[in-house]
């Protein structure tokens, strides 16, 4: 049978036989025994929903195994015997050209090279699930097979309830992710809910089948790291030789030696996964692979002497190197972390003294045991770091819930007046002020060609958009201009592209949609040979509310509340995203952040030129507003410039109080 028959099939008609798990890729740690045996019932009666009733005698006893040994039920013996990749957008059976892009989009968050444990179906970070089993992948690829232009798939947290009579401009997939009941959504619900089959973490752009590998973090970290060394270094100094210290080399983490590289320093990752560490290595994204400490401090000592730019991959506990790094009296300029501390106890976090192996094993074991250890060493870590930082190290929260979960564990990182954090977040300190407040965020796109060379113009449109709108860019973003055009025009020989022919720049809404009607013009001439995917990473200006990372430098009160993520959703999903999603949870932890994205095809239509400037519009100062209301000054500039751009757009802004006025009310 032939790819595009198995995708139309969905659910096998004859049973499959029992497929075992691969040793060539990393799996997902085992979860914790959470479900008592009544609701471990429930959860296997919940799996066989999806299957024939005489399957089920086979099934159960099957299902119940992988419950008890993964803490989860995967289904392994419906993985496709297919290769799980992307195809170009002509080799996928459907009615439509969008639904052959999202289901390009689905292979490409599975696809070996791309996600952190595809045969669990988990993109990044840990647990950000596209599906929460293979019966659900089969059946929305079958959905999306058979829609047409007047249907929409509704998928709740990975299971596809259904396609729905709608109409052509509505949606043709609506995706939710964990949308808990606000009581229900600490940690162990979620390893409760999903044990049950009844809900998963999506993570941001996991869940909604717009991750493209690391290259989205790259940018974003590089950016960072670039801004980051310009607060500590001279105007006359450059990073070349000074060190950036992190830790993790996961889906998202990843892309961090391939951004010190690009911000010209030395990038020293630690990661205790050899595997993780392996594949980047492999894949080109980390220069040295080192297992030894003394081999990297003295590989540390000689790149700093050379003033070289080059980034080691240590194979250990990043708590070893800090701790190691002050008794050789090693300065770091700048420090971090992007471990997966939004999932501390399940394996986003490894405590030092433990190896890799014996955690796995504790966390699944003695999961009490384990979260002490890891408290512990969440201890040891910002005692390292503090240290570290009386010596001048500019340390930031990477906003991967470091800090949170460090104060949690009793750290010394909470600042005298016991409220705030006394490290800051980068959001607060760099990409809030110089980026989301001006409008600029994580703008991407997919080529569905599958072609080098529709990538390579596409990467020469965006060049030539973005150095015509420099020209009369006011002073307040030359900057981020000036920075995404080095760094498009750098971006085929950086060797970004992992899975889809994809790339990331950073846009304001004038940029993103100046260059996306270049991309509908280019298909509609032929320019381009097949549709593009437009999309962002829900870390983005307007996507996500998260008071401890996208919305850490609102300061009015309201960065607990998620009302610009759900407006952003359904303002753009009328108008003209071919497809939404809202999550719960993200890179910092569910119940901690509420995050939504879009999806959107080009194929050089009037309609799609229509769509493009409508949503892309919204989609950006939507956030700008929220931003500006909160009396932030590049938002309040940036909002009043689109306003005298824009005849038909009239935002509520802010009238700023005087000190003086309030000093004696109580």
């Amino acid at each position: 049978m032939d790819f595009k028959a198995q995708i139309q099939m969905g659910i096998p008609t004859e049973l499959p036989p029992r497929k075992e798990r691969s040793s060539a890729v990393s799996h997902a740690p085992n979860r914790k025994q959470i479900l008592s045996k009544e609701e471990k019932h429930l959860a296997i009666r919940n799996a066989l929903r999806y299957f024939p009733a005489d399957w089920h005698a086979v099934l159960a006893p099957e299902f119940a195994e992988e419950l008890q040994t993964y803490g989860r039920i995967y289904m392994y013996r419906f993985q496709p015997s297919y290769d799980m990749h992307t195809r170009t957008i002509s080799d996928y059976p459907a009615q439509t050209s969008h639904a052959a892009a999202i289901m390009l989009m689905i292979q490409n968050n599975l696809d070996p090279a791309v996600a952190q444990h595809p045969q669990e179906l988990i993109t990044y970070g840990g647990n950000g699930a596209v599906f929460q089993n293979w019966a659900q992948y089969l059946l929305t690829m079958q959905y999306l097979s058979e829609m047409t232009d007047e249907q929409t798939l509704h998928i709740y947290s990975g299971h596809p309830m259904g396609l729905f009579p709608s109409s052509k401009e509505a949606p043709r997939v609506v995706v939710t992710n964990g949308m808990m009941i606000p009581n229900y959504s600490k940690q162990d619900d979620w390893e409760k809910y999903n044990a049950l089959g009844v809900t998963q973490y999506g993570q941001m752009t996991a869940g909604s089948y717009m991750y493209i590998g690391p290259q989205g973090i790259v940018h974003g970290t590089a950016i960072t790291v670039m801004n980051a060394f310009r607060k500590v270094l001279k105007a006359d100094e450059n990073p070349n030789g000074k060190i950036f210290l992190t830790a993790g080399l996961g889906g998202m983490s990843g892309a961090q030696p391939k951004a010190g590289n690009i911000a010209g320093c030395i990038t020293i990752c630690a990661e205790v996964n050899p595997l993780a560490a392996k594949k980047r290595y492999e894949q080109g994204w980390v220069d040295e692979l080192i297992n030894d400490l003394d081999i990297l401090i003295t590989r540390t000592k000689e790149a700093n002497s050379k003033n070289e730019i080059i980034s080691l991959a240590f194979i250990g506990n990043v708590v070893d190197v800090w701790e190691r790094f002050y008794k050789e009296d090693i300065f770091i300029h700048l420090g971090s972390d992007q471990t997966s501390l939004h999932n501390p106890w399940a394996g986003g976090y490894y405590p030092v003294g433990l190896t890799f192996e014996e955690s796995n094993e504790l966390m699944n074991k003695n999961p009490d045991a384990f979260k002490i250890k890891v408290q512990d060493s969440l201890r040891r870590h910002a005692d390292a770091i503090n240290q570290h930082t009386a010596r001048g190290t500019y340390f930031f929260d990477y906003g991967n819930a470091f800090l949170l979960e460090a104060s949690r564990s009793g750290a010394d990182v909470m600042a005298e007046n016991k409220i705030d954090f006394k490290y800051p977040s980068y959001v607060q300190d760099i990409l809030g002020p110089m980026c989301f407040d001006y409008g600029f965020g994580p703008f991407r796109w997919v080529c569905s060609s599958g072609k080098i060379e529709d990538l390579q113009k596409t990467d020469a449109i965006a060049l030539r958009v973005l150095k015509a709108i420099k020209k009369n860019a006011p002073t307040e973003i030359q900057q981020q201009l000036s920075d995404n055009i080095k760094w498009i025009a750098e971006a085929e020989q950086n060797k970004l592209v992992v899975g889809s022919k994809a790339r990331i720049l950073y846009a304001d809404a004038e940029g993103r949609a100046k260059i996306a009607l270049a991309f509908n013009e280019a298909i509609e001439n032929g320019e381009l040979s097949a549709p593009v995917i437009l999309g962002r990473d829900h870390h983005d200006v307007s996507g996500t509310d998260s008071p401890y990372r996208e919305t850490s430098n609102i300061y009015d009160g309201s960065k607990f509340t998620a009302d610009m993520a759900i407006h952003n959703v359904i303002g753009d999903s009328f108008r003209g995203a071919t497809w939404v999603s809202i999550h719960n949870g993200g890179g910092v932890g569910w119940g901690e952040v509420t995050n939504g994205g879009f999806g959107m095809v080009l194929d050089g239509s009037k309609d799609a030129e229509r769509k493009l400037k409508n949503m892309l519009f919204y989609d950006v100062n939507n956030g700008i507003s929220r931003r500006s209301w909160a009396r932030n000054p590049e938002a309040m500039f940036a909002i009043k410039r689109e306003m005298d751009r824009t005849e038909n757009l009239k935002v509520t802004f802010p009238t700023l109080v005087e000190d003086n006025i309030l000093e004696n009310l109580f």
